[in-house]
């Protein structure tokens, strides 16, 4: 008979190795460390699990979320940590949120824009790293705004500036980091969305998705996601209830 680990890992990873997606995209959650060590919370939760479950982490790195989802189709990885959508939904399962991130929208500094609502008007061209959350949302909520999608986040941003755009949509952390090191913009207050993150998997492996659901409840209840995000410089974001 199995015990719980090896049931878990029989149904999580039966090939022997537990495949991590990180998505260096969303600073908030992942960095990489010098030589490329991954950093962030992500990275440390990805460690503890594995380290209960007796295996090394192998991480398998992607630069938007969009193609972490896209991957599922592959068998490409056993874990992922990305935002809940429901169109992810269809072929991922999520655990409960362990973090909640702001989505919102960097402008330049001579627009007239303060307030997030005050966007979605003709005229306005936002730009959105496409598959992001953020873009799914806004592609279900914006009524009059024009998105203009990009391969990923990073690209989202050098496209606004680029392009002349009106906003960039994107985590409020990243936005703020690039505002810091560029001149000329400022991140506007509230937020369109609070973006839930969890931890997920490919569908059907249901063991594996109850062990990893009360892994991040006791991970939120312990500190443990609180301090990762601290440890990384991340304060910013709110652990999940």
């Amino acid at each position: 008979m199995l015990n719980q680990v090896d049931a878990v890992m029989k149904n999580l990873a039966p090939q022997g190795e537990l495949r991590i997606a990180l998505n260096y995209g969303n600073t908030a959650l992942a960095q990489r460390g010098k030589d490329g060590v991954p950093l962030g919370v992500t990275a440390d939760l990805a460690r503890e699990l594995a380290r209960r479950l007796g295996v090394v982490p192998r991480f398998i790195s992607y630069d938007a979320a969009a193609k972490v989802a896209a991957a599922v189709e592959e068998n490409a990885w056993d874990i992922a940590f990305m935002a809940i959508d429901p169109k992810r939904a269809e072929k991922i399962d999520f655990t409960e949120a362990y973090v909640l991130i702001e989505g919102t929208y960097m402008v330049k500094d001579t627009a007239p824009w303060l307030q997030v609502e005050e966007l979605d008007r003709e005229g306005v061209r936002i730009a959105v790293g496409q598959g992001a959350a953020y873009d799914l949302f806004l592609s279900r909520h914006l009524q009059h705004a024009e998105l203009v999608k990009f391969s990923t986040s990073a690209a989202a941003i050098h496209g606004f500036v680029e392009q002349g755009l009106e906003a960039v949509a994107g985590v409020r952390q990243t936005l703020q980091a690039y505002a810091a090191e560029h001149t000329g913009y400022r991140i506007l207050d509230g937020h369109f969305t609070a973006i839930h993150q969890a931890m997920a998997l490919p569908k059907g492996r249901d063991v594996a998705l109850q062990y990893v659901t009360d892994f991040i409840k006791e991970m939120k209840a312990n500190g443990f996601v609180a301090e990762a995000l601290q440890r990384s410089g991340q304060g910013g974001a709110t652990v999940a209830p």
